[in-house]
This record gives structure tokens, sequence and C-alpha cells, in this order.
């Protein structure tokens, strides 16, 4: 039997893609994108079907069998005085490492919580050499529910100050290893969408933090900007216009406070071009983006 083809963003009309990004974000509801994607649904497909073809399949995610002898993970908690007390995680240990004092990344999700994607992205982290931990920020509400679309729900309901404060407490975690003290490691840390808000609010919040990558994420304040220590790598998709509306006054705000940064701009793809589970995944974007990813976690962090 012929495998299905993978279906990707040049399958679908950009308005479509666009509509898509709205929904996935809260900015409309599934009864809105169905409406204003029936003039999209020809051909006998539905606005249904359309929906279905754009959300995640997690088969198609996986690079890094959880069963990989190069990686041991497992299901931890830590704790979050500040958040909701106690947040389970996704812990990868490079199989052979000392898990208190190898250099090590925090993963942060999305707007969905600790789905198969990030998972996937933790144990590509601990097969580059790093103590990956990936939070689940849907702890407080019973965890990530098996699906984005409870899930993104879910994480709407959740207190934003305690969940960000969950993920500061996921790096004070790494980045103490075995010590007390902050920094006793270095630690980094990557995000994609809600995540990549995330890591600039933690490069921000903490000048112990050695290195931070957001993709596609929320920028910081301009009036923030002075704070930030770690150099960044910042990962944005050409056609994301929603979050790219941010980036001139954030760049404007890093070049005028001297902030070591770099920032790539993909040509021709869109917000979540790194995600593997969705058409909207780009390959070679992807491949490039993440080999960046790991050569400057490998620069600031070893």
């Amino acid at each position: 039997m012929t495998p299905k083809r993978r279906m990707t963003a040049k399958d679908f009309d950009q308005e479509l893609l666009d509509l898509y990004d709205f929904y996935a974000h809260g900015k409309i509801t599934k009864r809105e994108f169905l409406d204003k994607a029936g003039k999209f649904a020809v051909g006998g497909v539905t606005a249904l079907a359309l929906l279905n073809m754009l959300s995640p399949d997690y088969a198609l995610a996986q690079q890094v069998s959880f069963t990989d002898p190069d990686i041991l993970p497992e299901y931890v908690t830590y704790p979050s005085p500040n958040g909701h007390g106690e947040v389970r995680a996704y812990r990868v240990v490079p199989a052979g490492a000392d898990v208190n004092t190898t250099p090590a990344v925090l993963v942060v999700h999305e707007n969905r919580g600790l789905n198969p994607y990030i998972e996937d992205v933790a144990r590509r982290v601990a097969k580059a050499g790093f103590v990956a931990l990936a939070p689940d920020g849907l702890t407080s509400v019973g965890g990530y529910p098996g699906n984005d679309a409870e899930g993104r729900d879910l994480q709407r309901t959740v207190d934003g100050a305690k969940l960000m404060n969950d993920f500061f407490a996921g790096f004070e975690h790494l980045s103490k290893g075995a010590g007390d003290a902050l920094g006793a490691r270095k630690t980094g840390c990557v995000g994609f969408c809600y995540g990549g808000g995330v890591c600039n609010a933690l490069a921000v919040a903490y000048p112990e933090l050695n290195a931070s990558v957001p993709f596609y994420g929320r920028q910081a304040a301009a009036a923030d900007v002075p704070q930030i220590q770690a150099p960044l790598l910042l990962q944005y998709a050409e056609l994301d216009e929603r979050i790219n509306e941010g980036w001139p006054a954030y760049e404007a705000a890093l070049k005028e406070h001297g902030k070591t940064h770099t920032a790539h701009i993909y040509p021709g793809v869109n917000h979540g071009f790194h995600n593997d589970s969705t058409p909207r995944y780009d390959e070679a974007a992807a491949k490039l983006a993440w080999d960046r990813t790991i050569a400057f976690f490998k620069e600031h962090l070893a």
C-alpha cells in the first residue's frame, strides 16, 4: 500500500492557514473557524474536514523514540511555591550523564500543555547531550488531556501569573542542579508559541539564564530589555504577522541596549513551522532552525 502523502502548507490557501492560526490561539471559536472556512470547502471536502487536516497528527511527530538507548526519559515533579505548588514534568537525561551537573535546557510548550510533540523535542534536546525538562503547565488542572483542542481550552482556565511562575520554578529547579544557588549549572531554555514568550520572560527575570531560544514567541516589553543578560537566538516565521508585529520594537530595544542576540526570519513559512505534527511544518526551515538551536546551546552551555 502506498503511504499517504504528508500534507504541507502549500496544500492550503494562506487565508485558511491564517484562520487556523486564529483558532489555534483562541482568537476565534471553532464555530467561527468553520463558518469562515466554508468558502474553502470545495470538491466534497467539508469545513470540518479542513480543520481535521490542519490539526495535529502526533503519529508524524516522533523523531526520537522514548526507547532510544542514548536517553533516559521519566516523569518527575518539582516544587513551584509561587505557582501551583507542584508541577509534573517530562525529564530526559543523556544516557550516562550526571542528572545534576550536565548542562540543562528547559523546554516550554505551546498554549495547550505537554503534548507528544513537546515531549519529542525534549528527547531531541537530550539526544544532543543536555538534560531536558519539559513542564506540563496544565498540571494544576489534571495535566495534558490527550488532545490539543481540550488542552488549549484548559490552558485558558489556568491563572496566567501562576502558570508563568510554574515555568520560572522549572528553570530554578534546573539551574540549581545539586546546588542551592541559581546558576549552579549552565541552563538555557527553548519554547514555542506561548513557550517562546516564556523564554523572553525568563531572559528578563533571570540574569542567571545562560541562553534563550524563543520560537515565534511574544516579545518582552522594550522597557524590560535592559534587564536581559542571556544571549538570545530568536526564531520567526515570515508569514506570522500576528507575532512579527512586535519584533521591530523589540529588535530596536535589544540593539539600543547592546544585548547579545541573533534573529532569523525564515522565508515563506508559517507560525508553528517547527511543529512536525501539522501541515504548517516546514522540514527545511525546521531542520535549519533546530541545527542553529543546538549549536547555540553548545556554544553557551558547554
